[in-house]
This record gives structure tokens, sequence and C-alpha cells, in this order.
């Protein structure tokens, strides 16, 4: 086909023009039918150059194949340039603005029958056609069992995605249950040997307190004991001493009197004090004496003969209540006379003025105040109604 679109420079092949619409056979499915409108080219053989036509002789051998491939290739009609009347032939070229089919209807009717050569063209391109149709529909047919084959591809991994994804999620959930399983052992683990271990510390502290209470007490024990010891020796020691008396004072000297002093109490003090306890026991003396003397009067007068007391009077009769508190005065002053009696003695032997229990010398001030007193302060504290 494309060495007829040479055949061109024909001084007559003006009608070539018309012969435009053999591009579209370039199309393997349409190739035959521009084929029968070649014809025309028949009358370029009477041309003086004519030569150039026997160049169309390749087409037999032309592959069917690539047949169409030189249509494409139909612009290089412009090299026919060097024929002084081919210029129309320019307009030649824009093959794809030529006129419709139906226009170069008209002359091809009026055409010559297809050389040999244009036959076997045609029948290259039908044939051409028909593979590149069996071509297309085979790759097609390729295509749909590669995307058939693809989908079913795509499906299975998917499929084995999805088991895989199955299986893996099993897998984790197995693993994390074995996890848990495995934390809550950890935990419980953790919490027996914490119990364990606060018990042995309860245990070891309860032993440690009970060792210490056991020292304690033995420490006490002993404390008590060592107490007790030396209480007992103290008392020991007190009653040997009470039993030994106290320490007689040495004495100095005896006034004409007969009372005697020591290096403590001169005897100026003594015959103070032998002064003093006697004006003390006349005043006491009197003292008890008239309240007995009051006491036997109330008697007298109320002539009560044995004193009772009603459940209405609670307290008594108020005489018998005078007459009882008399009677105590009374004792307790005859109870001094008796004491006074005791110290004016100790002034003759030389003891006045001494603690009759540790032999220690009393104190003046307690003397003047107290002239028959007989213990230190400190003694009196320690032994409660002694005097």
């Amino acid at each position: 086909m494309a060495t007829t679109k040479k055949a061109a420079p024909v001084k007559k092949a003006a009608p070539a023009k018309k012969a435009a619409p053999a591009k579209k056979a370039a199309p393997v499915k349409k190739a035959a039918a521009p084929a029968k409108k070649a014809a025309p080219v028949k009358k370029a053989v009477p041309a003086k150059k004519a030569a150039p036509a026997k160049k169309a002789a390749p087409a037999k051998k032309a592959p069917a194949k690539k047949a169409a491939a030189p249509a494409k290739k139909a612009a290089p009609v412009k090299k026919a340039a060097p024929v002084k009347k081919v210029a129309p032939a320019k307009k030649v070229a824009p093959a794809k603005k030529a006129a419709p089919a139906k226009k170069v209807a008209a002359p091809a009717k009026k055409a010559a029958p297809p050389t040999a050569a244009q036959k076997k063209a045609a029948e290259a391109a039908r044939i051409s056609a028909k593979k590149a149709a069996d071509a297309k529909k085979a790759a097609e047919k390729k295509a749909a069992e590669a995307k058939k084959a693809a989908a079913k591809k795509a499906a299975e991994a998917a499929k084995k995605a999805a088991e895989a994804k199955k299986l893996a999620d099993k897998k984790a959930a197995e693993a994390k249950k074995a996890a848990e399983k495995k934390a809550l052992e950890a935990k419980a683990a953790a919490e027996r040997k914490a119990a364990e271990k606060k018990a042995a510390d309860e245990r070891k502290a309860a032993e440690k307190k009970a060792a210490e209470e056991r020292k304690a007490a033995e420490r006490a024990a002993a404390a008590e004991k060592k107490a007790a010891e030396k209480k007992a020796k103290e008392e020991a020691e007190a009653a040997a001493r009470k039993k030994a008396g106290p320490p007689k004072p040495v004495v100095k000297g005896v006034t004409k009197d007969g009372l005697a002093f020591t290096k403590d109490f001169d005897a100026k003090f003594i015959t103070a004090m032998r002064a003093l306890l006697l004006e003390e026991r006349a005043f006491h003396a009197g003292t008890a004496d008239h309240l007995e003397d009051e006491a036997h009067h109330l008697v007298e007068e109320s002539e009560m003969g044995d004193v009772k007391f009603d459940d209405e009077g609670g307290e008594g009769d108020t005489m018998v209540v005078e007459r009882e508190r008399d009677l105590a005065l009374s004792a307790e002053n005859r109870q001094t006379v008796a004491e006074i009696d005791a110290a004016l003695a100790r002034m003759k032997d030389g003891t006045y003025g001494y603690s009759v229990e540790s032999g220690s010398p009393i104190p003046r001030e307690r003397l003047e105040a107290r002239p028959w007193a007989t213990l230190l302060v400190s003694e009196k504290v320690g032994g409660l109604g002694r005097r």
C-alpha cells in the first residue's frame, strides 16, 4: 500500500487527490475497503516516468501484520516535490481532512478492477485484521483469565490472611490468657511471700517483746529482791538499835537541883526548860481536873444514869455529847501531864532534849515550842502517833 502512494508523481495523477482515503486503510479491521478505492493508480502506468511503479512489487512480500503500519507514514508524499506540476500533491498530506468516503464512492465505480497486488494486499490486510482481532480476543480472554486467576489468587490470599489473622488472634488470646494466669500466679506468690514475711516479722517481734518483758520482769524481780533485802537489813538494824536503845549522851555536870546537863544543853537551858515544864504541867493538870468536874456535874444534873441514843435523836442528847467531849479533853491533858513528868525525869539522868529513838539532839526551837518533845520532826513524820 505504501508503494501505491509513491506513484503520485505521475502527471495525470490529479485524481489521486480523491484517493487520499486510502490512509483510512491503516486500521487492520477496515483495511480491505480502502484497497478497492486505490484502483485509480492504474492510470499512472502510461506516464513517462512510470519506472517508480516497479517499486510496487515489494508489496507482495510485505508481511500482513506490517501492512497497515506504512499507511501512517504516508506523509513522505511530500518528497514528490521534484515534479514541477505535482505541487497540488502537498494538499494530499492532510489525509485526515480528506473528503468523506461518500464523495469518493462515485469515482470508485468508474475505477478499474484492482490488481493482483492490491488484492493480495487487501487479503493480507484482512488476514492481518482477523489475526489482530483473534489476537485481541485471545488477549482479552487471557486478560480475563488472568484477572479471574488474580481474583481467585487474591481470594485465596485473603482467605489465608483471614486464617492467619484468626490463628494469630487465637495465639494472641492464648498468650494473653497465659500471661494473665502467670500474672495471677506471680501476684498470689508475692502475696503469699508477703504474708509469710509479715508472719515471720510478727513472730520475731513477739519473741523480741517476750524476751524484753522477761528481762524486764527479771530486772524488776531482782530490784524487788534487792529492795526487800535492803528493807529487811534496815529493819534488822532498826530492831537491833531499838533493842540496844539510843546511845546515852555524856553528862557534863549536875545542878544543885539535881538537873544533869550536857555539851548540847547547858545548865541554864535545862533550868529554864524545867520551869517551863512545871508551868505547863500545872496548866494541863488544872484543865484536866476542871473538865472532869464539868463532866461529873453534867451527870449529876441530868440524872441520866446509862446514856442511850434513840433513832429519832441521831446524834444523841446534847448533854451526853458535851460530857463525852469533856472527858476526851481531860484524858488528853492527863496524857500531856504524864509526858511532862517523863521529861522532868529525863532531866535528872541527862537524857532530856535527846530523841528517844535515835539519840540525836532535838533542836532547841522545837523544845521551846513543845518542852516534852521526845522525837525529831523527821522521826515523828515517819512514825505517826509518836510525840
